[in-house]
C-alpha cells in the first residue's frame, strides 16, 4: 500500500514513542528545497543559533511529550553540497531534540549496503522510502511483512554511527 497525503502525516502525528529515519543517499531531490539549496551554493548560510521553524517547534513539542524522533545517515566522503547543505540544518534540528547521528563508511565497509531509506514507528510499523537514483522520491510505500530486520537495521546503524555533533567537529562545512 502506497502512503501519501493525509496518511502519511499522519505517521507523525500518531506514533506513540519513536519516529526513525534511515537515510542512505548522497542527495535527496526534492523541489521544495531549491531555493534554499541555490542560495547556500551562493554562500547564504542560516545562524543555527536563531534558527526557528514549524519542524524545530515540533521537535521541541515531541521532546516535551516524551516521544523521540531520529534518524541515521549513512554518508561517505568527500560530502556531497547537498549533504553539506543538509547538515547545515541538522545542527539547530539536533538542538531541538532530533537525535541525529553519523555513519561514515568512507574508509570501511558498510553494513547496510543495499538497505533502503525507511522510517520506522514505534519499532512496529516501517514505510520504505522509494527513490530515483538522483534522490528523486518516486513513492513511501508500507512494508507488509516482518519488522524484525528493520529492527537490526536500526540496532546496526545506532551502533555503527555517531552523534551529529561529534561528526562535525572540525569539519569545514
Amino acid at each position: 500500500m502506497l502512503l501519501d497525503g493525509e496518511a502519511w502525516q499522519a505517521k507523525f502525528h500518531d506514533f506513540q514513542s519513536e519516529a526513525w529515519r534511515l537515510e542512505t543517499l548522497p542527495a535527496y531531490n526534492v523541489s521544495q528545497e531549491e531555493d534554499q539549496i541555490r542560495a547556500f551554493m551562493a554562500g547564504e548560510r542560516i545562524d543555527p543559533h536563531a534558527y526557528s521553524n514549524e519542524y524545530t517547534e515540533d521537535l521541541k513539542r515531541l521532546r516535551r511529550e516524551g516521544k523521540s524522533k531520529g534518524r541515521v545517515h549513512i554518508v561517505t566522503r568527500p560530502l556531497s553540497d547537498y549533504l553539506r547543505f543538509e547538515f547545515m540544518y541538522y545542527r539547530p534540528h539536533a538542538w531541538a531534540g532530533e537525535d541525529i547521528r553519523i555513519m561514515d563508511v568512507t574508509d570501511r565497509d558498510n553494513p547496510l549496503a543495499g538497505v533502503q531509506d525507511f522510517w520506522m514507528f514505534d519499532r512496529a510499523e516501517v514505510i520504505l522510502m522509494n527513490y530515483e537514483v538522483d534522490g528523486t522520491q518516486i513513492n513511501r510505500e508500507v512494508h507488509e511483512g516482518d519488522v524484525s530486520p528493520f529492527l537490526e537495521y536500526q540496532r546496526i546503524a545506532l551502533a555503527e554511527s555517531v552523534p551529529f555533533e561529534e561528526y562535525v567537529k572540525g569539519l569545514d562545512l
